[in-house]
């Protein structure tokens, strides 16, 4: 491959390494740190980019070498749900919740895993599986579904019961969001973007934000790479459509488990 050619593919997967690095550190900026570091580390050297199975897989390769050797710090904020989200990290089996995010948010296979982490393709299947055990078993809680298409809605509340949570309701347009988290108060907001009525999953979560305080999030998208662009705040979960049944369940136990509160403001 070119230089052009891995520099093209590279730039391509860029937003899912920002999506990957900001879903480990609960913060934008400091994400957006790691992955600037890991393309100042490719400019310096792109042997391990461009000798991976894939460039994208090499991007993330980087990346990890990265993350590791800084100790895998996590945002160091004194709020509450940062402690809180700190001390249940502390608990997680090593590299465990990095296996499971590559492997379910990121799509990338155990072998792909294996590379990317420099392990045994045995060992990511075990940390990927005691990272599904460890996480849905630390967290419950009240779940708000905003979601317009009836049978997508049924799917997600399925998913999210079968975790232990409670659907505290399902909206299918901003206000009725809005109505449903002020009769409960829901610990996690699972939205669309596009919504019935043209109303705005981004705007029905910023409702509920100012109203109720900081949660966890995750927003569902057909179209990821629009919201990555670093133009504005993210979210520190992004699930992309066609979504399958891991991804749903992965990004709500992490959401959950770390509390990630930032989202996305107009």
């Amino acid at each position: 491959m070119t230089t052009g050619d891995l520099s093209q593919a590279i730039g391509t997967a860029l937003p899912y390494l920002r999506r990957y690095a900001r879903a480990l550190t609960g913060s934008q900026s400091t994400g957006d740190n790691y992955a600037a570091a890991t393309l100042e580390a490719i400019l310096a050297d792109r042997s391990t980019a461009a000798e991976a199975s894939s460039p994208k897989a090499g991007l993330f390769k980087v990346f990890h070498g990265i993350w590791v050797s800084t100790g895998a710090p996590v945002v160091d904020e004194s709020e509450s749900a940062v402690a809180k989200a700190q001390a249940r990290l502390s608990r997680l089996t090593t590299n465990s919740r990095e296996a499971l995010l590559l492997h379910s948010i990121e799509d990338f296979s155990l072998a792909e895993v294996a590379e990317i982490m420099q392990i045994e393709r045995a060992e990511a299947e075990q940390l990927v599986i005691l990272a599904r055990q460890e996480m849905a078993d630390a967290v419950t809680g009240r779940v708000l579904i905003i979601e317009d298409e009836a049978i997508i809605a049924m799917d997600l509340e399925s998913i999210v019961s079968d975790l232990g949570h409670k659907v505290t309701g399902v909206a299918r347009t901003r206000s009725a969001a809005v109505d449903l988290a002020a009769s409960e108060t829901p610990d996690l907001v699972l939205a669309d973007i596009q919504l019935a009525d043209n109303s705005s999953g981004i705007d029905a979560v910023n409702d509920i934000l100012e109203s109720l305080g900081d949660r966890p999030v995750i927003f569902i998208t057909a179209f990821p790479e629009r919201l990555l662009t670093g133009e504005r705040p993210e979210p520190a979960f992004l699930i992309s459509k066609p979504y399958s049944e891991e991804q749903v369940r992965s990004a709500v136990s992490q959401a959950m488990f770390f509390s990630s509160t930032e989202t996305l403001r107009a």
